[in-house]
Protein backbone atom coordinates (compact mmCIF):
# COMPACT_ATOMS: atom_id res chain seq x y z
CA UNK A 1 0.00 0.00 0.00
CA UNK A 2 2.90 2.37 -0.95
CA UNK A 3 1.67 5.66 -2.05
CA UNK A 4 2.24 9.50 -1.52
CA UNK A 5 -0.09 11.85 -0.31
CA UNK A 6 0.76 15.97 -0.75
CA UNK A 7 0.82 17.21 2.39
CA UNK A 8 -0.76 20.97 3.23
CA UNK A 9 -1.15 23.47 5.18
CA UNK A 10 -3.31 22.90 8.24
CA UNK A 11 -4.82 26.13 8.76
CA UNK A 12 -3.00 29.22 9.29
CA UNK A 13 -0.29 26.80 11.60
CA UNK A 14 2.90 25.72 10.70
CA UNK A 15 1.55 21.92 10.60
CA UNK A 16 1.94 20.40 7.43
CA UNK A 17 0.10 17.27 7.08
CA UNK A 18 -2.04 15.11 4.45
CA UNK A 19 -5.65 15.33 3.46
CA UNK A 20 -6.50 11.59 5.36
CA UNK A 21 -6.13 10.79 8.63
CA UNK A 22 -6.22 7.71 10.96
CA UNK A 23 -8.14 7.87 14.08
CA UNK A 24 -7.42 5.43 17.07
CA UNK A 25 -11.07 5.03 18.54
CA UNK A 26 -11.53 1.84 17.28
CA UNK A 27 -8.70 0.22 17.97
CA UNK A 28 -7.63 1.36 21.86
CA UNK A 29 -10.08 -0.13 23.27
CA UNK A 30 -12.08 -3.60 22.83
CA UNK A 31 -15.66 -1.81 22.68
CA UNK A 32 -16.50 0.42 20.36
CA UNK A 33 -20.12 2.04 18.32
CA UNK A 34 -18.94 1.18 14.91
CA UNK A 35 -21.36 -1.58 13.35
CA UNK A 36 -19.25 -4.69 13.24
CA UNK A 37 -16.47 -3.68 15.34
CA UNK A 38 -16.80 -6.87 17.15
CA UNK A 39 -16.29 -9.21 13.99
CA UNK A 40 -13.59 -6.91 12.93
CA UNK A 41 -11.15 -7.54 16.13
CA UNK A 42 -12.07 -11.34 15.58
CA UNK A 43 -13.46 -11.17 19.00
CA UNK A 44 -9.58 -11.13 20.14
CA UNK A 45 -9.44 -8.35 22.70
CA UNK A 46 -5.98 -9.07 24.40
CA UNK A 47 -4.12 -6.03 25.18
CA UNK A 48 -1.09 -7.51 23.09
CA UNK A 49 -3.45 -8.44 20.16
CA UNK A 50 -5.09 -5.19 20.08
CA UNK A 51 -1.42 -3.16 20.22
CA UNK A 52 0.13 -5.42 17.43
CA UNK A 53 -3.54 -4.60 15.64
CA UNK A 54 -2.68 -0.92 16.00
CA UNK A 55 0.79 -0.89 14.78
CA UNK A 56 -0.10 -2.55 12.00
CA UNK A 57 -2.58 -0.04 11.08
CA UNK A 58 -0.18 2.87 11.60
CA UNK A 59 2.14 1.51 9.83
CA UNK A 60 -0.08 0.90 6.64
CA UNK A 61 -1.17 4.10 6.89
CA UNK A 62 1.66 5.92 7.22
CA UNK A 63 3.25 3.42 4.23
CA UNK A 64 0.24 4.81 2.87
CA UNK A 65 0.95 8.64 3.26
CA UNK A 66 -0.92 9.44 5.91
CA UNK A 67 1.13 11.95 8.17
CA UNK A 68 -1.90 12.40 10.60
CA UNK A 69 -2.79 10.39 13.86
CA UNK A 70 -5.85 10.96 16.11
CA UNK A 71 -6.37 9.84 19.26
CA UNK A 72 -7.71 10.57 23.04
CA UNK A 73 -7.59 9.84 26.69
CA UNK A 74 -10.54 8.22 26.67
CA UNK A 75 -9.67 5.62 23.83
CA UNK A 76 -8.75 3.04 25.90
CA UNK A 77 -5.09 2.33 25.93
CA UNK A 78 -4.80 4.84 22.19
CA UNK A 79 -2.31 7.03 23.39
CA UNK A 80 0.03 4.22 24.43
CA UNK A 81 -0.13 2.48 21.40
CA UNK A 82 0.43 5.04 19.51
CA UNK A 83 3.30 6.55 21.62
CA UNK A 84 4.98 2.93 22.04
CA UNK A 85 4.62 2.92 17.54
CA UNK A 86 6.23 6.51 17.24
CA UNK A 87 9.06 5.13 19.75
CA UNK A 88 9.86 2.75 17.12
CA UNK A 89 8.86 3.77 13.83
CA UNK A 90 9.93 7.44 14.67
CA UNK A 91 8.11 8.21 11.64
CA UNK A 92 9.38 11.33 9.60
CA UNK A 93 6.26 14.53 8.48
CA UNK A 94 3.96 12.96 11.59
CA UNK A 95 1.46 15.40 13.17
CA UNK A 96 -0.59 13.72 16.46
CA UNK A 97 -3.67 15.42 17.82
CA UNK A 98 -5.33 14.16 21.05
CA UNK A 99 -7.93 15.09 23.10
CA UNK A 100 -8.74 15.91 26.84
CA UNK A 101 -11.99 15.64 29.31
CA UNK A 102 -13.17 12.25 29.00
CA UNK A 103 -11.56 9.33 31.29
CA UNK A 104 -12.11 5.54 29.76
CA UNK A 105 -14.08 3.85 32.45
CA UNK A 106 -14.65 0.15 30.69
CA UNK A 107 -12.11 -1.83 32.61
CA UNK A 108 -11.24 -3.37 29.11
CA UNK A 109 -14.24 -4.93 28.63
CA UNK A 110 -16.94 -4.53 25.94
CA UNK A 111 -19.91 -4.21 27.89
CA UNK A 112 -19.77 -1.63 30.58
CA UNK A 113 -22.02 0.74 32.67
CA UNK A 114 -20.47 3.87 31.43
CA UNK A 115 -17.44 3.18 28.59
CA UNK A 116 -16.35 6.39 29.13
CA UNK A 117 -17.38 9.98 31.38
CA UNK A 118 -16.89 13.37 31.17
CA UNK A 119 -14.77 15.79 33.21
CA UNK A 120 -14.04 19.35 31.24
CA UNK A 121 -12.87 20.35 34.70
CA UNK A 122 -9.36 22.07 35.62
CA UNK A 123 -7.83 19.52 37.50
CA UNK A 124 -8.82 17.28 34.51
CA UNK A 125 -6.91 19.00 32.54
CA UNK A 126 -4.27 19.55 34.58
CA UNK A 127 -3.97 15.80 34.80
CA UNK A 128 -4.55 14.82 32.00
CA UNK A 129 -2.61 16.96 29.59
CA UNK A 130 0.88 16.00 31.25
CA UNK A 131 0.25 12.58 30.53
CA UNK A 132 -0.31 13.11 27.05
CA UNK A 133 2.62 14.86 26.18
CA UNK A 134 4.76 12.48 27.86
CA UNK A 135 3.55 9.66 25.48
CA UNK A 136 3.05 11.87 22.49
CA UNK A 137 5.69 15.05 21.86
CA UNK A 138 7.46 15.84 19.85
CA UNK A 139 4.80 14.42 17.47
CA UNK A 140 1.71 15.91 19.82
CA UNK A 141 0.69 19.41 17.88
CA UNK A 142 -2.93 19.14 18.16
CA UNK A 143 -4.51 19.19 21.56
CA UNK A 144 -8.65 19.32 21.40
CA UNK A 145 -11.54 18.98 24.23
CA UNK A 146 -12.94 16.69 23.91
CA UNK A 147 -16.86 16.18 22.84
CA UNK A 148 -17.28 20.62 24.28
CA UNK A 149 -20.81 20.70 24.95
CA UNK A 150 -23.24 23.81 26.43
CA UNK A 151 -23.87 21.58 29.15
CA UNK A 152 -20.21 20.47 30.05
CA UNK A 153 -19.68 24.66 30.71
CA UNK A 154 -16.03 24.18 29.18
CA UNK A 155 -16.68 27.14 26.78
CA UNK A 156 -17.36 29.30 29.71
CA UNK A 157 -14.72 28.26 32.02
CA UNK A 158 -12.19 31.11 32.42
CA UNK A 159 -9.54 28.83 34.19
CA UNK A 160 -9.80 26.39 31.56
CA UNK A 161 -9.56 29.05 28.86
CA UNK A 162 -6.34 30.23 30.47
CA UNK A 163 -4.77 26.71 30.67
CA UNK A 164 -5.44 26.08 27.40
CA UNK A 165 -3.85 29.75 26.19
CA UNK A 166 -1.07 28.93 28.16
CA UNK A 167 0.00 25.33 26.33
CA UNK A 168 -1.06 27.04 22.94
CA UNK A 169 1.86 29.66 24.24
CA UNK A 170 4.18 26.94 24.05
CA UNK A 171 3.39 26.58 20.35
CA UNK A 172 0.76 23.75 20.23
CA UNK A 173 -2.55 24.31 18.26
CA UNK A 174 -5.53 24.41 20.44
CA UNK A 175 -9.40 22.95 19.27
CA UNK A 176 -12.22 21.17 20.45
CA UNK A 177 -14.05 18.14 18.80
CA UNK A 178 -17.80 17.88 18.77
CA UNK A 179 -21.19 15.97 18.54
CA UNK A 180 -24.88 16.44 18.73
CA UNK A 181 -27.42 18.37 17.82
CA UNK A 182 -25.62 21.41 18.96
CA UNK A 183 -22.91 21.06 17.41
CA UNK A 184 -22.96 23.95 15.03
CA UNK A 185 -24.02 26.39 17.88
CA UNK A 186 -21.48 25.09 19.83
CA UNK A 187 -18.94 25.42 17.32
CA UNK A 188 -20.18 29.35 16.07
CA UNK A 189 -19.66 29.95 20.58
CA UNK A 190 -15.81 28.72 20.44
CA UNK A 191 -14.91 30.64 17.38
CA UNK A 192 -15.81 33.85 18.86
CA UNK A 193 -13.34 33.13 22.25
CA UNK A 194 -10.61 35.31 22.68
CA UNK A 195 -7.78 35.10 25.07
CA UNK A 196 -5.29 37.50 25.30
CA UNK A 197 -6.62 39.44 22.84
CA UNK A 198 -6.14 36.04 20.01
CA UNK A 199 -8.84 33.93 19.17
CA UNK A 200 -7.96 30.53 21.22
CA UNK A 201 -9.18 27.48 19.00
CA UNK A 202 -6.89 27.19 16.36
CA UNK A 203 -8.64 23.44 15.66
CA UNK A 204 -11.97 21.89 15.33
CA UNK A 205 -12.94 18.35 14.99
CA UNK A 206 -16.50 17.98 13.80
CA UNK A 207 -18.86 15.03 12.54
CA UNK A 208 -19.94 15.57 9.29
CA UNK A 209 -20.84 13.12 6.59
CA UNK A 210 -23.42 12.49 3.70
CA UNK A 211 -26.50 12.22 6.42
CA UNK A 212 -25.11 14.95 8.42
CA UNK A 213 -24.21 18.64 7.62
CA UNK A 214 -25.43 20.54 9.93
CA UNK A 215 -22.49 22.26 10.74
CA UNK A 216 -21.36 23.09 7.16
CA UNK A 217 -21.42 27.13 7.47
CA UNK A 218 -19.54 27.22 10.55
CA UNK A 219 -17.05 24.98 8.95
CA UNK A 220 -16.74 27.35 6.13
CA UNK A 221 -15.87 29.94 7.92
CA UNK A 222 -13.68 28.41 10.05
CA UNK A 223 -11.96 27.52 7.55
CA UNK A 224 -11.83 30.86 5.92
CA UNK A 225 -10.94 32.20 9.10
CA UNK A 226 -7.43 30.32 8.95
CA UNK A 227 -9.10 27.81 11.70
CA UNK A 228 -7.68 23.75 10.69
CA UNK A 229 -11.23 21.52 9.64
CA UNK A 230 -10.75 18.08 11.04
CA UNK A 231 -14.35 15.85 9.79
CA UNK A 232 -14.69 12.71 12.30
CA UNK A 233 -17.38 9.48 12.12
CA UNK A 234 -17.25 10.08 7.67
CA UNK A 235 -18.76 7.08 7.76
CA UNK A 236 -21.47 7.66 10.48
CA UNK A 237 -19.84 4.91 12.39
CA UNK A 238 -20.64 2.50 9.40
CA UNK A 239 -24.38 3.50 8.95
CA UNK A 240 -22.99 4.70 5.47
CA UNK A 241 -21.85 0.95 4.30
CA UNK A 242 -23.39 -2.34 3.69
CA UNK A 243 -23.15 -3.47 7.26
CA UNK A 244 -26.51 -0.89 7.44
CA UNK A 245 -28.81 -2.58 4.78
CA UNK A 246 -31.59 -1.59 5.57
CA UNK A 247 -31.03 1.96 5.49
CA UNK A 248 -33.50 3.84 2.97
CA UNK A 249 -30.11 6.00 1.72
CA UNK A 250 -27.92 3.38 0.81
CA UNK A 251 -29.31 1.96 -2.38
CA UNK A 252 -28.48 5.62 -4.26
CA UNK A 253 -25.05 5.55 -2.64
CA UNK A 254 -24.77 1.68 -3.51
CA UNK A 255 -25.14 1.79 -7.49
CA UNK A 256 -22.98 5.13 -7.68
CA UNK A 257 -19.81 3.16 -5.42
CA UNK A 258 -20.55 0.25 -8.15
CA UNK A 259 -20.36 2.67 -11.29
CA UNK A 260 -17.06 4.09 -9.87
CA UNK A 261 -15.89 0.91 -9.21
CA UNK A 262 -15.43 1.83 -5.19
CA UNK A 263 -16.97 0.56 -1.78
CA UNK A 264 -19.31 2.58 -0.03
CA UNK A 265 -16.86 3.83 2.01
CA UNK A 266 -14.73 5.17 -0.21
CA UNK A 267 -17.49 7.04 -2.49
CA UNK A 268 -18.24 8.65 1.13
CA UNK A 269 -14.89 9.90 2.11
CA UNK A 270 -14.29 10.87 -1.72
CA UNK A 271 -17.57 13.38 -1.22
CA UNK A 272 -15.49 14.94 1.41
CA UNK A 273 -12.97 15.37 -0.29
CA UNK A 274 -14.19 16.98 -3.11
CA UNK A 275 -14.98 19.94 0.27
CA UNK A 276 -11.91 22.33 0.01
CA UNK A 277 -13.24 23.76 3.31
CA UNK A 278 -11.82 20.44 5.10
CA UNK A 279 -8.56 19.97 5.85
CA UNK A 280 -8.37 16.60 7.54
CA UNK A 281 -10.85 12.89 7.15
CA UNK A 282 -10.24 10.49 9.29
CA UNK A 283 -10.49 7.34 8.81
CA UNK A 284 -11.57 5.42 11.31
CA UNK A 285 -10.61 1.93 9.78
CA UNK A 286 -10.00 -1.12 11.80
CA UNK A 287 -8.30 -3.33 9.39
CA UNK A 288 -5.69 -3.05 6.86
CA UNK A 289 -8.67 -3.49 4.38
CA UNK A 290 -10.88 -1.27 5.25
CA UNK A 291 -8.16 1.39 5.16
CA UNK A 292 -7.07 0.14 1.67
CA UNK A 293 -10.87 0.84 0.62
CA UNK A 294 -11.07 3.97 2.36
CA UNK A 295 -7.82 5.02 0.42
CA UNK A 296 -9.55 4.62 -2.99
CA UNK A 297 -11.44 7.49 -2.28
CA UNK A 298 -8.87 9.40 -3.44
CA UNK A 299 -9.25 8.03 -7.33
CA UNK A 300 -13.13 9.23 -7.68
CA UNK A 301 -13.95 11.97 -9.85
CA UNK A 302 -17.52 13.34 -9.15
CA UNK A 303 -19.75 14.75 -11.97
CA UNK A 304 -21.81 18.34 -10.79
CA UNK A 305 -24.78 15.24 -11.05
CA UNK A 306 -23.61 13.13 -8.76
CA UNK A 307 -22.47 15.84 -6.15
CA UNK A 308 -26.44 16.62 -6.51
CA UNK A 309 -27.12 13.52 -5.75
CA UNK A 310 -25.31 12.67 -3.22
CA UNK A 311 -26.04 16.06 -1.59
CA UNK A 312 -29.77 14.83 -0.99
CA UNK A 313 -28.77 12.10 1.21
CA UNK A 314 -28.43 14.41 4.12
CA UNK A 315 -31.57 13.12 6.90
CA UNK A 316 -32.58 15.56 9.90
CA UNK A 317 -29.94 16.06 12.50
CA UNK A 318 -32.66 14.91 15.27
CA UNK A 319 -33.16 11.66 13.07
CA UNK A 320 -28.85 11.49 12.91
CA UNK A 321 -28.27 11.58 16.28
CA UNK A 322 -31.09 9.89 17.89
CA UNK A 323 -29.99 6.59 15.48
CA UNK A 324 -26.21 7.50 16.61
CA UNK A 325 -27.04 7.22 20.40
CA UNK A 326 -29.17 4.11 19.95
CA UNK A 327 -26.28 1.93 18.24
CA UNK A 328 -24.72 -0.81 20.24
CA UNK A 329 -20.84 -1.04 22.29
CA UNK A 330 -19.60 -3.95 20.72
Amino acid sequence: MESQMILQAFGISDIMTSRIGLGLAALGRPGYINLGHGKDLERNYSEGAMERRTHELLSAAYSAGIRYFDAAQSYGKAELFLSNWLTNQHPEQTTVGSKWGYYYTANWKVEADKHEIKDHTLPRLKQQWPESRQRLNPYLKIYQIHSATFESGVLENNEVLEALEKIKAEGYTIGLSLSGVQQADVFAKALSIVVNEERLFGAVQVTYNLLEKSAEKQMKKAHDAGVGVIVKEALANGRLTSRNPKASYLPPLQRMALYHEVGEDALALAFLLAKPFVDIILSGATTVEQLQSNLESQEVDFSPKELYALEKLEIPKEDYWQDRGQLPWN
